[in-house]
């Protein structure tokens, strides 16, 4: 017979936040709920845990059932559990926050509508997705500087300008070009492609493509990625 306990519990819930970069701006993927609480409210993907799946199966599940986005580099952030941060029960959260490339996006289940927002410019969030959010951004902005996640975000073939652009609208801040570019180049980890790209009237950039399994071999060493 199962053993019951006589004490209430928390429900338990997942919530992604999910970062794009378009190429000039960082991004968030926001939906709009279409069930109350908060109807019509910008929220992140999210949604119970079943009894039977494990925390990263549930956030996997809800991302694929409320954007249609799967296989995505996702990573477990934090637990909110603020005693009212849901006014419909005690709900404790485990959040999730998830890099990928923008691009079309299908909101289902309870989600009216899915867009991407500058996360420079974003709506109002129900629940308490604005701190989460901003604790996502804190962590993404941090290990952008020791370990290569950004290349999640960027297209397989990319110039360094491009790479630049990213760790800039990630960070907030412009970088010394010639710096960034010799430190991008010092670990020997992006591999030069004969293709160029052409952006603008400027002279055709030499693209890249970053070295996954050198990255591995070199992190069993204990190597950092820095810049």
């Amino acid at each position: 017979m199962p053993h019951t306990y006589e004490y209430p519990r928390a429900a338990l819930t997942v919530d992604c936040v999910v970062f794009g970069f378009d190429g000039g701006e960082l991004q968030a993927l926001l939906i709009r709920r279409g069930l109350a609480p908060f109807k019509d409210k910008w929220a992140l993907p999210g949604g119970f845990v079943r009894v039977e799946e494990t925390l990263d199966d549930a956030a996997r599940r809800e991302l694929e059932e409320e954007t249609g986005l799967r296989e995505v580099f996702l990573e477990q952030l934090y637990t909110f559990g603020s005693v009212k941060r849901d006014p419909r029960e005690r709900v404790v959260s485990v959040a999730y926050f998830a890099l990928v490339k923008p691009g079309a996006v299908t909101a289902a289940t309870d989600a009216a509508e899915a867009k991407w927002f500058s996360v420079s410019d974003l709506p109002s969030l129900a629940f308490d997705h604005v701190d989460i959010l901003t604790t996502a951004l804190t962590r993404l902005r941090g290990k952008l500087t020791y370990q290569p996640i950004g290349f999640e975000l960027l297209p397989p073939k990319f110039t360094l300008t491009q790479l630049q652009r990213l760790y800039e609208a990630v960070l907030g801040e412009p970088l010394d070009k010639r710096n960034f570019r010799k430190k991008a180049l010092s670990y020997d980890l992006l591999i030069a492609l004969k293709e160029k790209h052409q952006d603008g009237p400027h002279r055709p950039a030499q693209l890249f493509r970053f070295d996954p399994v050198k990255y591995e071999r070199l992190k069993k060493k204990g190597f950092l990625f820095e810049i």
